[in-house]
């Protein structure tokens, strides 16, 4: 069973899209890799719990099963494979840092159009 961290997530969790929910696993992930390399452990523990929860909750909704799920669990295992793996690849912060930052401005640019209106809001191919 997953520990509830963040207050109301795993009721709000299913209400949010993929990139969404991606969007806030990456700001955990950030925080989780900053704080490990400031060395700041219990900022880093507090983090790493808190990707983790919401790793897991975006791998159980149900709307993203199959291929979409296994690549959350994948980049999940990424995550952990940073902290805990002696023999992580240099530059693997970095590419977790890239594969988010593409989610979070996805999340972004999808709440700026639901903002202004856009018809183009839920993934809707544009014209053209």
């Amino acid at each position: 069973m997953t520990r509830i961290l963040h207050k109301n997530a795993a009721e709000r969790w299913g209400q949010l899209e993929l990139v969404e929910q991606l969007g806030n696993v990456g700001s955990e992930v950030e925080r989780a890799i900053r704080a490990h390399e400031a060395g700041r452990r219990d900022r880093f523990e507090s983090a790493l719990e808190r990707a983790l929860e919401l790793f897991d909750l975006t791998a159980a909704d149900p709307r993203w099963r199959g291929h979409r799920c296994q690549e959350i669990l994948r980049v999940r295992e990424e995550f952990c494979r940073l902290f805990f793996d002696p023999d992580v690849p240099p530059d693997s912060a970095r590419g977790l840092r890239r594969y988010f930052f593409g989610f979070a401005w996805a999340a972004r640019a999808l709440h700026h159009r639901r903002q202004t209106g856009d018809s183009q809001v839920e993934g809707q191919a544009g014209p053209g």
